[in-house]
Order: structure tokens, then C-alpha cells, then sequence
């Protein structure tokens, strides 16, 4: 039943331009053209909506982000105690 050759083709084709003639044709061959490109347009939509949910081994692997912090500002004298920070550096040539 699901076999369809030339001869039963040609037969569907002729019946469809007996029914809807051959002026009609054209316009419906283009707004079914505009329709399948539309809903081509939706379906690539949903794809990329999804990329969120892809497996983590499909994904391409991604650069760390660096954050950008705030400037920082040194502590006062009454959260160190009175002592001045010191850097790291000036830290090691004094315990060295």
C-alpha cells in the first residue's frame, strides 16, 4: 500500500491540477515554501535554546572567566592594631 511508483505519481499530479488548476499552483507552491521556511527558521530557534542542555563531553571545553574585583583598599590602623601591613615581599626580606 505504502508503494507509490511513476504511473501512480503522474495520476496524484494530474488529479491536482484538475482540482485546483494550473494558476493556482504557482501561489500555493510559494506560500508552502514560505511556511516550510518559517517553521525551518523555529525549529533552528528551539536548537539553540537547548545548547544549554548538552551533554558536558559534546561541549567545547571554555577559557575560565576571570572576575574583576574591586579596587582594594588598605585597611585602616584601627582594623591592623596600629601594625602597618606589610607585602608579601617585604615580609620574606624581613624574615630572611
Amino acid at each position: 500500500m505504502g508503494n507509490l511508483g511513476v504511473p501512480e505519481l503522474l495520476i496524484i499530479a494530474g488529479v491536482i491540477i484538475l482540482l485546483f488548476g494550473a494558476r493556482k499552483l504557482p501561489e500555493m507552491a510559494r506560500s508552502l515554501g514560505k511556511s516550510a521556511k518559517a517553521f525551518k527558521e523555529e525549529t533552528k530557534g528551539m536548537r539553540g535554546e537547548d545548547g544549554a542542555e548538552k551533554p558536558v563531553a559534546a561541549q567545547e571545553p571554555q577559557q575560565p572567566v576571570q572576575q574583576q574585583l574591586p579596587p582594594t583598599q588598605p585597611p585602616s590602623p584601627s582594623q591592623t592594631n596600629g601594625v602597618t601591613p606589610q607585602s608579601v615581599e617585604q615580609q620574606n626580606k624581613n624574615a630572611g
